[in-house]
């Protein structure tokens, strides 16, 4: 079994929309889940269709948004999370709440980094070339509009830089993650 789930998020809102029965909240935890899809399967063209015409994301760490304004805006941030090759992860939701306007999902994200890229990220690592296991607890809030489309993320995280982190054995790499440094 592989160290993350990248499915583990689509199990969770599946779980969610089987239970679910107001029209409304189903139909945006379906957009919420098709948008999770997308990310796990690194589908740039599917996750812009899950979002209004001009999405918004905040994404609030240390007091201040970082997040991307804008489709094209949206469009780069995913890019370069492929470029960064950090799109293999787990986010392991343990509370979702959904009403008229917003879905909230809360858990802890799993994901695998190049060290160098987990220093730049702000997790305390020794080894640029190693490939570590970062962790942070997150809440995101996917607010929509009247018409149900996903206005874009909000999302807030928190993480220990010194202890949110373990540096992983070359087996315990997942294939998918190997082969993003595959030579072409």
């Amino acid at each position: 079994m592989d160290i993350v789930d990248q499915s583990l998020s689509v199990k969770r809102l599946e779980e969610r929309l089987a239970k679910t029965t107001d029209d409304r909240q189903r139909q945006m935890l379906s957009v919420v889940l098709e948008h999770l899809a997308a990310e796990a399967d690194i589908s740039l063209e599917r996750l812009l269709a899950t979002l209004a015409p001009t999405p918004a994301y905040h994404l609030w760490a240390n007091g201040a948004d970082y997040g991307p304004k804008g489709r094209d805006g949206v469009a780069e941030f995913y890019t370069q999370l492929v470029r960064d090759k950090r799109g293999v992860l787990e986010f392991d939701i343990t509370r979702i709440v959904v009403d008229d306007a917003t879905v909230v999902t809360e858990g802890w994200i799993r994901a695998i980094n190049q060290g160098r890229l987990a220093k730049t990220r702000g997790y305390d690592v020794d080894d640029d070339d190693a490939h570590y296991l970062v962790t942070s607890r997150v809440v995101i809030f996917w607010p929509f509009n009247e018409a149900g489309e996903m206005l874009g993320e909000d999302g807030y995280s928190n993480w220990d830089a010194k202890a949110g982190w373990r540096k992983l054995s070359e087996d315990e790499l997942p294939e998918v993650y190997k082969a993003l440094f595959a030579p072409a």
